[in-house]
């Protein structure tokens, strides 16, 4: 139960944090799209990896997520990455995360 509110609150605070571009064009489909994308990945972040990536920053623009941020390693990076392309609506993702031990 602690996991769907969990779930369901990223989706209510996540729901600005998709591109502005596609908000901007009036593609309020794709707009909110993307956000359910972002909010999808980032649960899946939390619950697959077991990482509390609280340095990670994910986006996303017409289903490709981008993720940035700090990582502690290579092996919690490569994790963080698999769990945003398991994500089904997720197109591609840019992985610009940086290790910082």
């Amino acid at each position: 139960m602690k996991i769907k509110s969990l779930i369901a609150a990223v989706l209510l605070a996540l729901a600005g944090c998709a591109s502005n571009t596609e908000k901007e064009q009036g593609g309020s489909g794709a707009y909110l799209d993307d956000a359910g994308i972002t909010a999808e990945v980032k649960a899946m972040i939390f619950n697959q990896t077991g990482i509390k990536a609280l340095n990670v920053t994910v986006t996303t623009e017409n289903r490709v997520v981008q993720l940035t941020g700090t990582v502690k390693s290579r092996a919690e990076m490569q994790k963080v990455v698999e769990a945003a392309r398991r994500v089904e609506r997720v197109k591609s993702v840019k992985n610009e995360l940086k290790v910082q031990p």
